[in-house]
């Protein structure tokens, strides 16, 4: 049995996420190699969710394929359907160093203004909030105030 198991309401959801991916990882007429298990294995980590196409007729073999990846991977079989197979697990989770964690980054924020007349669409926009601005409550994107600093203390550091 795989480490994961999931309940029928979060396979039809990865179902569902995994219904326009592609396939990224082919097996061939050679089988399961060990060659295939590791680019599973990278894939899963790269994408979390992942199709995998086997190029065989027997479907005994595609089942069994199925249930050695997710037990060598520590995956959950999402689905198997014709000759491709679903396998999820979940991303690993990145660290960040102590400089990306403080830097303030671009971020988009969606603004949404409503029509003067309770009858017309509202008005919506994306905007990008840098480190040094704010987003007011009337959706005006504005500069951080300078701390202010006095002439006694200016003339100490300098």
């Amino acid at each position: 049995m795989p480490a994961i198991q999931l309940t029928p309401v979060e396979r039809k959801a990865k179902r569902s996420d995994a219904h326009h991916l592609s396939p990224v990882v082919m097996i061939g007429a050679e089988g399961l190699t060990p060659a295939i298990v590791k680019e599973t294995d990278a894939a899963l980590n790269a994408h979390g969710l992942i199709k995998v196409r086997v190029f065989s007729d027997d479907r005994t073999a595609r089942e069994d394929m199925l249930n050695a990846l997710a037990d060598q991977l520590n995956a959950a079989p999402v689905q198997h359907i014709g000759k491709l197979l679903v396998l999820w697990r979940p991303l690993p989770a990145k660290e960040k160093t102590p400089e990306e964690s403080r830097m303030a980054a671009p971020r988009v924020v969606k603004v949404v203004k409503y029509a003067k007349n309770g009858t017309g669409r509202p008005n919506i926009a994306k905007v990008t909030v840098f480190g040094n601005q704010r987003l007011t409550a009337g959706g005006m994107v504005k500069r951080a105030k300078t701390f202010k600093v006095s002439a006694k203390k200016r003339a100490q550091n300098a």
